[in-house]
């Protein structure tokens, strides 16, 4: 098992986050903390555990600003089924945290918003990181600092390999649509996502 600490910046609006995680040879464990200042400053706690084959089992939320926090629990089943406890304390300016899991039922992955950390999942298990593929999917995507869960449709495509990494382009249809080459290390974890945060201190 190798441990890692990972550093990144926002490349959109100023965001801190800074993830150990814990790298096995089908899964992986982390532990973070994002701060931001978009909608609203905040700062946000996370814990993520995946099951064998990088699928999500666990992802533990809090996010906290003046004068509110929340919380939010999501669990995966394994077979593409989800559920979550949400909570809040305090008068937030944005929607209410938590969502309708029938939407994400099939999803394997969740997706957190502004971080980085959880574009591992989907490489690390088709492989992007190391050969040619391309796959789209469905994430369970939850909002930050909201917390609210909501569906998302995305794509996966690998586009070049180096001596030093990966090329991935990532895209989704939500919002208008998206998409950015994402510049992996070795491990598939994202060195520079393009429009959203950079590794610093590497």
């Amino acid at each position: 098992m190798a441990e890692r600490a990972i550093v990144w910046e926002g490349l959109d609006a100023w965001r801190a986050e800074v993830a150990v995680v814990r790298l096995e040879a089908d899964r992986v464990r982390a532990t973070g903390t994002q701060l931001g200042v978009d909608p609203v400053p905040y700062r946000l706690q996370y814990e993520l555990e995946t099951g064998a084959n990088w699928e999500t089992q666990r992802l533990r939320l809090r996010s906290t600003g003046a004068g509110w926090s929340r919380s939010l629990d999501l669990r995966h089943d394994g077979a593409g089924g989800w559920t979550c406890d949400a909570g809040e304390t305090g008068k937030a300016p944005f929607p209410e945290p938590g969502g309708d899991v029938a939407a994400v039922r099939g999803a394997i992955d969740c997706d957190l918003g502004g971080s980085p950390l959880t574009n591992l999942m989907p490489v690390r298990r088709h492989a992007l990181h190391v050969h040619e593929g391309e796959h789209d999917l469905l994430m369970a995507w939850v909002d930050v600092p909201s917390l609210q869960l909501v569906p998302s449709w995305q794509r996966y495509e690998h586009r070049s390999r180096g001596e030093d990494g990966t090329v991935v382009r990532f895209s989704t249809r939500d919002h208008g649509g998206f998409s950015a080459d994402l510049q992996l290390d070795r491990d598939g974890l994202v060195r520079r996502y393009p429009g959203l945060a950079a590794r610093v201190g590497d």
